[in-house]
């Protein structure tokens, strides 16, 4: 299995953790958001990243080197000037040897650990050229339940909505490359023309799943993940 890490995003909204680096090296309990990636890639039998990445990228490329200390090689499509994602997707994948075999591609601000092999699975019995990963719509608000005669009967604090989201990783088919932009964003132009030419394919999973785009994203992420540690260390016990 071969992987792209988008990573090439200077995540404003994260200021001042952005100001030295770019934003998927922001921590997250001591660890940069893109190295769970890494983990959980190589952890799927991920055996070579390319990195996607621009802005400050020699912070990426001083922590993470040619990979040997993630049992993986790890490579990087640096961006002279942005491509958007569509376009460093492109950049990266004339670095990954030829095949047949898919790969998968991700947004680097994303942490997660659900199982990519029947991901893998399906895209391929599909016959699609891209499926892309849905995750479940969390309302970022409390919901408050009325009955009739305008009574308030509950409320819900972010319930999870009856919608599905784009997680933020793909499955791409090699036969995609002709249809990415050289500039630009995959989901503005190339996913749409697949969706027109149903050969776009969808693949719904429940699992953890959170995105760090925000200073309140970051604070939540580090609770969520500092008390999943810790029922796993007491489940042990």
């Amino acid at each position: 299995m071969r992987a792209i890490i988008l990573a090439g995003g200077k995540g404003e909204r994260l200021r001042p953790f952005t100001d030295d680096r770019p934003k998927p090296m922001v921590e997250v309990l001591g660890i940069p958001i893109i190295g769970y990636q890494i983990q959980w890639l190589q952890a799927q039998g991920c055996d070579h990243v390319v990195i996607s990445c621009g802005y400050r990228c020699e912070v990426i490329q001083g922590y993470f080197g040619n990979g040997e200390k993630w049992d993986l090689r790890i490579d990087y499509s640096v961006e002279e000037t942005p491509l958007g994602r569509g376009g460093g997707i492109k950049k990266a994948m004339r670095m990954l040897p030829d095949g047949d075999d898919p790969l998968v591609a991700t947004n680097g601000d994303i942490i997660t650990n659900f199982n990519i092999q029947p991901l893998m699975a399906s895209h391929i019995q599909s016959g699609d050229l891209a499926t892309i990963v849905l995750t479940p719509f969390v309302s970022p608000y409390g919901i408050v339940e009325i009955a009739h005669e305008c009574r308030v009967v509950g409320f819900r604090e972010k319930p999870v909505l009856p919608y599905w989201i784009n997680g933020g990783i793909y499955v791409l088919s090699r036969e995609v490359y002709g249809s990415l932009p050289d500039q630009g964003d995959h989901e503005d132009t190339t996913f749409p023309q697949l969706a027109r030419e149903g050969k776009l394919g969808a693949y719904m999973t429940e699992a953890f799943w959170r995105a760090v785009d925000t200073v309140k994203d970051l604070s939540e992420v580090n609770r969520e993940l500092e008390k999943r540690l810790i029922t796993s260390f007491l489940a042990q016990g």
